[in-house]
């Protein structure tokens, strides 16, 4: 994939699933033969530990503004922009998305990386100063700049420094490094909202910015070098058509949900403007063929989509259901969600099995099969007979079923893609991802707002509509219904190439 073509192929033409994407002998950056050993390995160690720093970092940081943000949003006086807070983290990232796929296509994934870092870092620290809703959304917006750069930049230094047959293993430890986060993270969050307030909740995360920087670096600093092209400078990557159209998607994503949460004449106008900048986009952004479930890399898109979706959506109204609808506190709320990333990791490690490659496919739709169980069963919880763990055990299949899903999708990616491709194909299934999570979060604080969410209760504080959470996870088991569907769509068919040769 390219700037000037920025499809990978028509439908039903992907790329044979057992070409390497890197061809030839399997070298570690240093030189080294690598053709034996695991991800652990010398040759590889550094760099492993680097991302499961990263992405430790990161899911840290999810659980804990999981269990903080129903505190944060009541003392803003913000819970009718509670998906906001959500969506605004992925809609910035589709622009850093696209960024990074160019930046490290063309430069090398090193310092989109690092410059994803330190605008996780910087986001966080709005966040926490922040006096209104407003400026809250605002600081999510630049973690979401931070999280796009580096996701993407993390998939192509997968791409460049692993062999193919380690991949699903290093895809197991993106899922393993959210082990301990999740485990820790709503007990953290939750004390330190209750004992020191929710601020200190994202003011505290950027000290941890400072071990991934140090373990990276020496690691990342052994890949291959990136030559410049003419066009690679900060003008070109950045005028890139993808960019613009990424940056266009953000935008109408933004209109459109500012259009759904307030139902009048007036809102007509960011509507129409708001598709008119989102659809074409999309479109464009995304491989052809992914809105009709094309065969291999498109449908593998689209699953992705739909899966992030469904769980993101579902999981960012859990903690406000169980603090307004059941009275938990903002630690028990959050630590419904630990099981679910302890059964990611699991179905991650169970995807990585070599003996069930060849099913890799039925992994996926089974993945997705159990996440539109674990959604259909939250909503029990609202009936005052049912056990509020039932909300723990749902997630814990859910999560089993992420894991199995996620996992096999990135190590089918790069399967489809050749080297020169992978950022830019990295960056269109992150953009599904991101865009699933605009698109479906949005769409869920439109049911919530529509079926009396947010609206004044006793006391003058905001809270939820009984009605309003089982419109949103119904809608979201659908989604998650539709995404077992598209399993079958996953197998290229093999007598056909997307790329010239």
């Amino acid at each position: 994939m390219t700037a000037d073509h920025p499809h990978p192929g028509d439908s039903d033409v992907a790329a044979p699933a057992d070409r390497p994407a890197i061809p030839g002998p399997r070298h570690d950056p240093a030189g080294e033969s690598t053709d034996g050993g695991g991800v652990l390995s010398r040759p590889y160690r550094a760099l492993t530990l680097g991302i499961i720093s990263v992405i430790s970092l990161v899911a840290f940081e999810a659980s804990a503004v999981n269990t903080a943000m129903p505190v944060a949003a009541r003392a803003l006086d913000g819970i009718g922009l509670y998906a906001f807070a959500f969506s605004a983290f992925f809609t910035a990232s589709l622009f850093a998305m696209a960024l990074s796929g160019e930046w490290s296509d063309r430069r090398g994934p090193l310092a989109p990386l690092f410059a994803g870092i330190a605008a996780f870092g910087a986001g966080l620290l709005v966040a926490g100063g922040a006096g209104t809703m407003g400026m809250f959304i605002a600081g999510r917006g630049v973690q979401g700049i931070g999280g796009g750069l580096v996701i993407v930049s993390l998939y192509v230094v997968v791409g460049r420094a692993y062999p193919e047959r380690l991949r699903p293993s290093i895809m197991a430890s993106f899922s393993a490094a959210w082990v301990v986060p999740v485990i820790v993270g709503p007990l953290v969050s939750g004390t330190v909202t209750e004992h020191l307030g929710w601020r200190w909740v994202f003011l505290s995360i950027p000290v941890l910015i400072l071990l991934p920087l140090a373990v990276m670096l020496p690691a990342l600093r052994k890949l291959p070098r990136t030559e410049p092209g003419e066009r690679s400078g900060a003008r070109h990557i950045l005028g890139n058509r993808r960019c613009l159209l990424a940056l266009a998607v953000a935008a109408g994503a933004c209109l459109l949900q500012y259009a759904g949460q307030h139902p009048a004449w007036f809102a007509l106008l960011p509507a129409v403007v708001g598709s008119a900048l989102l659809v074409p986009g999309i479109v464009r952004l995304l491989p052809r063929g992914t809105f009709r479930a094309a065969r291999g890399l498109p449908s593998v898109v689209l699953m992705r989509g739909l899966a992030a979706g469904a769980l993101v959506a579902a999981e960012s109204f859990i903690p406000l259901m169980l603090v307004t609808q059941r009275g938990l506190s903002a630690t028990l709320a959050g630590l419904s969600l630990t099981g679910g990333g302890l059964t990611w990791a699991l179905g991650s490690y169970v995807q990585s099995r070599p003996r069930l490659e060849p099913h890799r496919e039925r992994l996926m739709g089974l993945g997705m099969a159990f996440l539109t169980a674990a959604i259909v069963m939250v909503p029990l919880v609202l009936l005052d007979g049912v056990p509020v763990w039932i909300v723990a055990a749902a997630w814990t299949l859910g999560g089993f079923g992420m894991g199995l899903n996620i996992s096999s999708g990135g190590v089918l990616l790069l399967k489809l893609s050749r080297p020169e491709e992978a950022g830019s194909n990295a960056a269109s299934l992150q953009m599904a991802d991101a865009l699933g999570n605009v698109a479906f979060v949005g769409l869920s604080g439109v049911l919530f707002v529509a079926f009396g969410g947010g609206q004044a209760a006793v006391g003058g504080v905001a809270e939820g509509h009984p009605a309003a959470f089982v419109a949103v996870f119904a809608a979201m088991a659908v989604v998650a219904a539709v995404g077992a569907g598209v399993a079958s769509r996953l197998r290229s068919l093999p007598t056909f190439s997307a790329f010239p040769p």
